[in-house]
């Protein structure tokens, strides 16, 4: 009877002890409200955003539906697969999975195995029995080496800090491959907008050569003057230099775009013009309200950034109380190895340690002190990056409010310019008028080209800035950056 009431007494203690060892000191967790608006901003720059109710929110537009150039497409896969920026960041989620198996693994204990054999000779001064002596000595065993027992969670706070990392480093690489497809689109697009420029300056600099012959034809008869003449080769030079300037701008484009994709270029994946549409921008639509953001994976990584800073207090707190250790093995000796397993060899150890802090001289205020600045400094980051999210967003809507009408108005002032300087072409051949006319309706034309081309790329730039600021371009959150239990992860 005793027996049993001494077993249920020693369930019962062991029982508690693991409530006890499943609880933290950390306080209870709550996500810091945004510090936005929760409305996009409204007013002339901004567009109503139609059918934000019925459309796809970018963040689960995968890439390949939204970049619909075939050659952007590979591009970007290339890029995906050779990028070292990218590789890096998978490697950091690695190191930090393992970091948390680490500390994971402290929260059980940990169980050795040991062999020992040694051979003492001990002299005849020395022993006790007035003569040299030869000592041998066997032992095998299975022992804890050290296990703390984790009443006041400190170990299971520092896992699920651990565990915070880990998730932390999966949304930081998905925020390096957000980047990295946005900026090879930007690439892309850009590399089409210079080589583009570069044919209109030498499509202007054929014309303008043009000119100058006739001009100068008409000067070595004396149609035309001299004034005329040097005007004229201004305009030819004008687009010489502009020629350099794009080729070496064309040049730099294939530079950036290899650094981004990581392996040499295959020149048929280059475009040779600004395409009309690489791009399934009416997909694209903001949402209704803000809260689409915490779904970009920088917030989320400054969430769990600030989830381990708040496990951290738990492990700072629970330092204020005793630490247990438990140490013992069990196993056999002999003083011959033949002997080891035999009767009356059986060997056991048990030293459990206990630490109660006394006089830290203020260390533990100090640490667990720090633990709260921590936290709320990863507070401060996280809404932080709410602010720079819905400022980025509020930019990129604001721009795409009003890119098309600027590209209307600039199309119409190429048009306008073309008009112009046919006119004044034909007068001044008639006599009419004289080249400066001409000249100012020339310059006037090529600006009015080139601002055409520029506003095309800056209005295709908006569409991939406003994919990416939505948090498009990552895989859906359900894939890479869900939430990771014990169950999820391999032993």
């Amino acid at each position: 009877m005793k027996g049993l009431q001494w077993m249920t007494k020693a369930f019962g203690l062991y029982a508690w002890i693991i409530i006890l060892a499943g609880c933290t000191l950390a306080p209870h967790y709550n996500q810091p409200a945004a510090p936005v608006p929760a409305a996009w901003p409204s007013g002339p720059s901004y567009q109503e955003q139609a059918g934000a109710e019925s459309g796809q929110a970018p963040a689960d537009l995968p890439w390949r539906e939204f970049f619909v150039d075939p050659q952007l497409r590979e591009l970007i896969e290339s890029a995906l697969e050779n990028n070292r920026d990218l590789r890096a960041a998978a490697l950091n989620i690695e190191r930090t999975r393992q970091l948390y198996r680490i500390r994971r693994a402290d929260l059980l204990p940990r169980v050795d195995a040991t062999a020992s054999g040694s051979r003492q000779r001990i002299p005849k001064d020395l022993s006790g029995t007035g003569s040299a002596m030869t000592v041998d000595q066997y032992s095998v065993g299975l022992g804890v080496s050290s296990y703390e027992l984790d009443l006041f969670g400190r170990v299971r706070s520092l896992k699920e800090q651990a565990l915070e990392q880990y998730l932390a480093t999966r949304e930081a690489r998905r925020t390096v491959q957000i980047g990295l497809i946005a900026g090879v689109a930007a690439g892309y697009l850009t590399l089409g907008s210079d080589r583009e420029l570069l044919q209109l300056a030498q499509d202007t600099l054929a014309a303008q050569e043009a000119t100058y012959d006739m001009i100068r034809h008409r000067f070595e008869v004396g149609v035309s003057s001299e004034l005329d003449l040097r005007q004229a080769q201004t305009r030819v030079e004008a687009a010489r230099v502009d020629i350099a300037r794009y080729t070496t701008l064309v040049a730099q484009d294939e530079n950036g775009l290899v650094l981004l994709v990581g392996a040499p270029l295959k020149p048929d994946l280059l475009p040779t013009r600004l395409i009309e549409s690489p791009l399934a921008g009416q997909k694209i639509n903001a949402g209704l309200t803000s809260e689409v953001l915490l779904r970009r994976p920088d917030v989320r990584q400054a969430e769990e950034t600030l989830k381990g800073n708040n496990a951290n207090i738990g492990a700072a707190r629970a330092a204020f109380f005793p630490q247990i250790i438990l140490v013992g093995s069990v196993g056999t000796g002999s003083d011959q190895l033949s002997g080891l397993f035999g009767s009356g060899s059986q060997a056991w150890n048990f030293a459990p340690r206990l630490t109660l802090p006394i006089f830290t001289y203020g260390a533990n205020q100090a640490n667990l002190k720090v633990a709260k600045v921590d936290r709320d400094l990863a507070v401060a980051a996280y809404e932080k990056a709410i602010q720079t999210a819905f400022r980025e967003v509020a930019d990129a809507l604001a721009q795409r409010g009003t890119i098309e009408a600027q590209m209307e108005a600039q199309q119409a002032l190429a048009e306008a310019a073309a008009a112009s300087y046919n006119l004044s072409r034909a007068r001044f051949e008639k006599g009419v008028d004289n080249y400066l006319t001409v000249l100012d309706s020339q310059r006037a034309l090529y600006g009015a080209q080139q601002g055409v081309i520029g506003t095309n790329l800056t209005r295709l730039q908006n569409l991939v800035t406003l994919y990416k600021v939505l948090g498009g371009g990552g895989e859906p959150a359900g894939n890479s950056a869900g939430n990771t239990t014990d169950s999820k992860e391999g032993s």
